[in-house]
């Protein structure tokens, strides 16, 4: 049978490959490039957030314990403490912890990813215009999965060099967002983006797992796996996107004509004319839009923060919960928050599609319930006491409903500027991931020891309160409009559009020699 050009795109079987400046085909069977890219942006952000998050859950047993319960101190009275079942306290169990590390100490091992996190992000951005996803993604793995394995190394020679370590893979993770923000507006139409924004929610069965295996590989093996295991995962998981990730649908090499000619009419966006234009970093100063995007996931990463980064002490010095349930307690959640984050974006996607409401009214719908919401449950923990089925029912709730922002501002990042949402994103995140050390130093500073639920019950006050108050200015300021300085210019877009009009051209032009051979 002949091939024709509208053979190509009904059955979407054949391959574009770039060769002697002419388009040559072979048929074979074809998978979505989208999807592939959905799977390798869903499995990224996973082994990332386990290589930033395995120290969360592995200080607790990589540092000697300071109980002051187990060291026959404190006032052991259940007005304060949860850790004691009669006159007697618990067993605490010893995982091999040997580091003489202060509190402080700790919080600067566990915040310090943070502060390089921040400093990276325009870095990020800029970096992404200039030499694409592919490289800045990939390069940012493998530099934080080579300072996972090292930990072990450093923490028995000094906590500097942790610190150093945790600075680095900061630096580096501070890349990786920017990076793949700019590649969903070069190749998700407009229409499936909020259901490929769940492909970010990788992050949260990066740390759902996380916390669980960890757990499970200290008590079996000594805290020191959980480091060889998380980097092991990071350097695998970088050979698999060298060979599958491309920056654009024009350069990929299995991508069908029928799936180019899609994204190409559904997307607002050129990779070539972004990437030759300079980033309107003024503007984007002076866009309230984008500074509404940044104010209000900031509270909400403020709230994260608490779960993630100070959950599993609380965990185990207020709730007494052995290194085992620790990890399942604290990472269970997060799992959940995935499956939800899917539903978020799937329903959002409907609500749009079917004009029920304005994307501008989705976007705040789903912003607030993923911080006020949280917010508000954050205060009902903290009053809960000791009640450890309703603090966990509460927990599982709040964290769950945080990947809501993902079908929320977070998705209006590429609403209100497509051609430069990788530069968005950084300057917004340079302002949120501020919370992302700001939450743990805050918490360290008032909890001290970590021990004493009134201690506790402020930690999760100032949350809820930094929540609610940052969601006000995306109430007032967010918005689904593409802002101007967004715009590429329009003879640009002519040129591009001849270049593809050529290519078909071209392409028919040889399928029709084909036909006649």
């Amino acid at each position: 049978m002949a091939i024709t050009e509208a053979s190509i795109y009904d059955h979407d079987m054949t391959y574009p490959i770039h060769e002697k400046n002419c388009l040559v085909y072979k048929l074979s069977g074809h998978v979505p490039a989208r999807l592939v890219l959905y799977l390798l942006s869903w499995s990224g952000f996973l082994v990332s957030f386990m290589m930033r998050t395995d120290i969360n859950i592995a200080i607790v047993a990589m540092v000697k314990d300071a109980n002051p319960q187990a060291n026959g101190g404190g006032e052991n009275t259940t007005a304060q403490y949860c850790f004691t079942t009669t006159n007697e306290t618990i067993e605490v169990t010893n995982y091999g912890g040997t580091l003489e590390w202060s509190p402080a100490i700790q919080n600067y091992v566990l915040t310090t990813f943070y502060w390089a996190y921040i400093v990276s992000q325009l870095v990020g951005g800029w970096a992404t215009q200039r030499i694409g996803t592919k490289k800045v993604f990939g390069y940012s793995q493998l530099v934080t999965a080579l300072c996972s394995l090292c930990i072990p190394w450093a923490s028995e020679v000094h906590y500097g060099i942790v610190i150093a370590l945790r600075s680095a893979q900061g630096f580096a993770s501070g890349l990786t967002w920017p990076a793949m923000y700019a590649l969903v507006g070069h190749w998700i139409p407009v229409p499936e983006r909020s259901r490929f924004m769940s492909s970010f929610q990788g992050f949260a069965i990066g740390i759902g797992i996380t916390y669980p295996l960890c757990g499970f590989l200290i008590a079996q093996f000594g805290w020191q796996s959980a480091f060889y295991m998380t980097g092991s995962s990071g350097v695998i998981w970088c050979l698999i996107w060298y060979l599958l990730a491309f920056d654009n649908p024009e350069t990929h090499p299995r991508i069908s004509l029928s799936e180019q000619k899609y994204i190409k009419e559904n997307t607002i966006n050129s990779y070539a004319t972004s990437r030759n234009r300079s980033v309107p970093w003024r503007a984007m100063f002076k866009s309230m839009p984008a500074w509404s995007i940044g104010i209000t996931t900031f509270g909400r990463i403020w709230v994260h923060y608490v779960f993630i980064i100070s959950g599993p002490k609380y965990m185990k010095n207020i709730l007494g919960f052995s290194i085992e349930k620790n990890g399942f307690l604290s990472g269970a959640p997060f799992v959940c928050s995935y499956i939800a984050s899917v539903f978020f974006c799937y329903v959002a996607d409907k609500l749009v599609i079917n004009q029920i409401m304005s994307l501008t009214n989705v976007r705040k719908l789903f912003t607030a319930l993923a911080q006020v919401v949280p917010g508000l449950l954050c205060v009902v923990i903290g009053y809960l006491g000791c009640d450890i089925v309703g603090i966990l029912i509460c927990w599982f709730i709040a964290v769950t409903l945080i990947t809501a922002a993902y079908a929320g501002a977070m998705a209006n990042i590429v609403d209100i500027a497509p051609n430069f949402a990788g530069p968005v994103l950084a300057f917004a995140q340079t302002i949120h991931m501020s919370a992302s050390f700001l939450s743990p130093l805050a918490s360290g500073y008032i909890i001290q020891d970590g021990y004493t639920l009134s201690d506790w019950q402020t930690v999760f006050n100032i949350a809820a309160g930094v929540a609610c108050a940052t969601y006000i200015v995306y109430q007032i300021w967010g918005t689904e409009e593409v802002q101007p300085w967004n715009d590429v210019d329009s003879q640009e877009h002519v040129r591009e559009n001849e270049r593809m009009i050529n290519e078909k051209s071209q392409t028919t032009i040889i399928l029709q020699g084909n036909e006649a051979t």
